[in-house]
């Protein structure tokens, strides 16, 4: 049996998910084990062989060309045809000129409603109207760019109605939807720079909550950052939310439950709130973070997330590592990043 290490995957996640028989990752490799010259799926509930008697791969294909045939038990091949049709699924879902309703969805792809939307979920994190719903609000956001008129871009995006914009998508602008329109123009920004142990840091709000958290950047930044917004120094209600944030850093293990106002894509906001679970003192490996944010395999696009974060320290994008244990890369500087995983270790 062939021993080629796939670079693609991350060994020791792998292992963990098929030790913990992690379901959620069916569908992104299979095992190969040398002793009987079986591939499995990571759930396979057949008793576990040795470490140094498995090899990971990254299909079912891949698995055969290496000299294994299917697991009769877990039968891994089917995960393969569940993956294309989740895949087919999205396809459907971002093509379509009108919401498609589960039970077309489903059987469009070959599979039974409830059985399609379990699966849905498991592979992607969301159930398909959440996907569907997720896509319209990022096309919302884009037209209003683009329209002049906040209803022609309601429309353009693909609501029925402005009130199934009003409830659904209008929450994740952060904002009102004209001033959205004009580049946030209507929205007001306060921010400060606050003295932690680790450097200046810089603290801005919204009415809603924090919008951005940074070492070594000041208000130019953030007008950079937001154009159109009207960006002004902070007032005592900051200070004191300011004084919380600085709290934060400097001592990382109590709950300071801040409010927060950001807004990204779904899998960068299905990341940022993993990461917010992730208990000080402790770490995750980018491939776990992707997989808890129901997209197994995407290692590469949680560390982008990552890098994507507005929140330093609030959302604590540090506790994350390569799958080695490396400490990867940080956006204010390895240092950093070191002195807050030495302080949350005590």
């Amino acid at each position: 049996m062939s021993t080629i290490i796939d670079p693609a995957i991350d060994q020791e996640a792998a292992w963990a998910a098929f030790a913990a028989r992690d379901r959620s990752h069916d569908g992104w490799f299979v095992i190969g084990v040398k002793t009987t010259g079986i591939y499995c799926k990571p759930s396979c509930p057949a008793r576990h062989p040795r470490r140094e008697n498995v090899s990971f791969h990254a299909d079912p294909a891949a698995a055969q060309a290496a000299g294994f045939r299917a697991c009769r038990r877990c039968l891994p091949d089917a995960v393969g045809r569940d993956r294309v049709a989740v895949a087919e699924a999205v396809r459907l879902i971002e093509t379509a000129e009108a919401p498609i309703t589960l039970g077309p969805l489903a059987a469009a792809v070959g599979y039974a409603p409830h059985h399609f939307h379990r699966l849905f979920k498991r592979a992607t994190g969301v159930t398909p109207s959440a996907y569907a719903r997720g896509l319209r609000a990022g096309r919302a956001a884009d037209a209003l760019r683009d329209e002049d008129r906040v209803t022609d871009a309601i429309y353009e995006a693909g609501y029925s109605a402005p009130s199934r914009f009003y409830d659904e998508a209008a929450p994740r602008l952060g904002m009102a939807p004209s001033a959205w329109a004009r580049g946030g123009a209507s929205a007001t920004i306060r921010w400060t720079i606050a003295a932690t142990s680790l450097g200046p840091l810089l603290i801005a709000a919204t009415d809603k909550g924090l919008c951005r958290i940074a070492f070594d950047e000041d208000d130019v930044a953030l007008v950079a950052r937001f154009p159109r917004a009207t960006v002004i120094a902070g007032d005592d209600a900051l200070a004191d939310l300011a004084a919380r944030v600085v709290a934060q850093v400097e001592s990382p293990e109590r709950d300071h439950d801040l409010p927060l106002d950001v807004r990204g894509t779904a899998f960068q906001e299905a990341v940022w709130q993993v990461l917010q679970t992730i208990p000080a003192g402790e770490t995750r490996s980018y491939a776990q973070l992707a997989a808890a944010a129901g997209a197994p395999g995407a290692t590469r696009a949680a560390g982008s997330a990552c890098g994507a974060n507005p929140l330093a320290v609030v959302v604590p994008c540090h506790r994350v590592l390569r799958g080695d244990g490396s400490a990867g890369g940080y956006a204010y500087g390895m240092e950093r990043k070191r002195a807050l995983l030495d302080r949350e270790r005590g």
